[in-house]
């Protein structure tokens, strides 16, 4: 594994339960990404999303590839926050239960007015779960 979660964790500000990597295997800085989380019936959204057929909502899978985004646009001493500020062209394509290794993978389109727009995919199994186009922006003295 290229990132584990302590590293993971000195880039993004988020914490448990809102924490959606959980591992990185392929980095190239500012370009592509290629992280993981791996889904657990424990989690709280499957209390309610649902109950007897718990599936990962798809706001998650969106979050967690904005997440991974912050992770390829971001170093530990930015002191900034990366924005997940929109989503064009989603698509959701099959479920993600528990048990799941979810993968993000994510590429750099381009940066225009300080926006960053990236592709993303979310894939089980080598399978496409959700695609996305995604804006980021980077709030600084985060």
């Amino acid at each position: 594994m290229l990132m584990a979660i302590g590293e993971i964790m000195e880039i993004l500000p988020h914490r448990y339960p809102f924490l959606l990597v959980d591992g990185v295997e392929e980095l190239e800085k500012g370009k592509r990404i290629k992280a993981f989380k791996n889904v657990s019936i424990n989690e709280p959204q499957f209390q309610g999303h649902f109950p007897t057929y718990p599936i990962m909502p798809g706001v998650l899978i969106l979050e967690g590839m904005a997440q991974a985004a912050g992770l390829m646009l971001m170093e530990p001493s930015m002191q900034a926050i990366p924005l997940f500020i929109g989503a064009d062209e989603v698509r959701f394509k099959r479920e993600v239960r528990p048990g799941d290794r979810l993968y993000y993978e994510v590429e750099f389109v381009e940066e225009r007015f300080s926006i960053i727009t990236v592709k993303a995919r979310a894939v089980v199994e080598g399978k496409t779960c959700a695609t996305a186009t995604l804006k980021l922006g980077i709030k600084r003295g985060g």
